[in-house]
C-alpha cells in the first residue's frame, strides 16, 4: 500500500519485499534444516545464489551474530537467544535495504535478551536502516534516531530519544514511560 491508500500491485509488492528483512518475536527458524541451511535457503531460492556464495555468506553472518560454532546445529538444540541471532543473520542473508524487528526479545528469558540487543546495536552500527518495535526503553535510547511512541493503534508522539525520554510532551507518553523506567 502507499500513502494515498492505493495497493500495488503484485509485482511491485514483490520487488519492495525483496529489500525488507523481517525478524519476528517467534523466530520461524525452518526445524528441519540446520542453521547453516535456514540461512541459505533465502538467497538460494529467490537470489539464485550459488551454494558456495551462500554458504560463505552465512558462514560470515554466523561469525557476525557470534554463532560461528553453530552452522551445523539444528534449531531445537538451540536456545531462545541463539535462535533469534539465526533469525537475523537470515534476514541479513537476504540483503535487505531495511530491518524490521518485532518485538525480537519478548518470547526470551531475561538473560538472553542481552545477546540479542548486542547484535542488532552492531547491525545499527553498520549503518542498517531499522524499524524496531520494542518495550527494551534503554535500548531504544541508546540505538534510535527517532523513538515514535504508539498508543491505541496511534502514533501519539515521536522525535529523537533526547526530547521522547528527557521531555516527553504527552501524557500518555509520560506515563507510560514512568511505568516502564520504574521497573528497570
Amino acid at each position: 500500500m502507499v500513502s494515498n491508500g492505493e495497493i500495488l500491485p503484485d509485482a511491485q509488492l514483490n520487488a519492495l519485499r525483496k529489500n525488507v528483512g523481517m525478524v519476528f518475536q517467534s523466530f520461524n527458524l525452518f526445524p528441519h534444516l540446520t542453521v547453516l541451511e535456514n540461512i541459505c535457503v533465502g538467497p538460494r531460492m529467490l537470489h539464485k545464489t550459488s551454494k558456495t556464495d551462500a554458504h560463505a555468506q552465512a558462514i560470515q553472518l554466523l561469525g557476525k551474530v557470534g554463532l560461528a560454532n553453530k552452522a551445523d546445529a539444528m534449531p531445537s538444540s538451540l536456545s531462545g537467544g541463539q535462535k533469534q541471532r539465526v533469525a537475523i543473520a537470515r534476514a541479513l542473508a537476504m540483503q535487505p535495504a531495511v530491518m524490521l524487528f518485532d518485538e525480537p526479545t519478548s518470547a526470551l528469558d531475561p538473560e538472553l535478551v542481552g545477546e540479542v540487543l548486542q547484535v542488532m546495536k552492531l547491525i545499527a552500527q553498520d549503518g542498517m536502516t531499522m524499524i524496531v518495535v520494542t518495550h527494551e526503553m534503554g535500548f531504544a535510547r541508546e540505538v534510535a534516531d527517532v523513538v515514535v511512541v504508539m498508543d491505541g493503534g496511534g502514533i501519539i508522539e515521536a522525535g529523537p530519544p533526547a526530547q521522547i525520554f528527557g521531555a516527553p510532551q504527552q501524557a500518555r507518553t509520560k506515563s507510560f514511560l514512568q511505568s516502564v523506567l520504574s521497573r528497570s
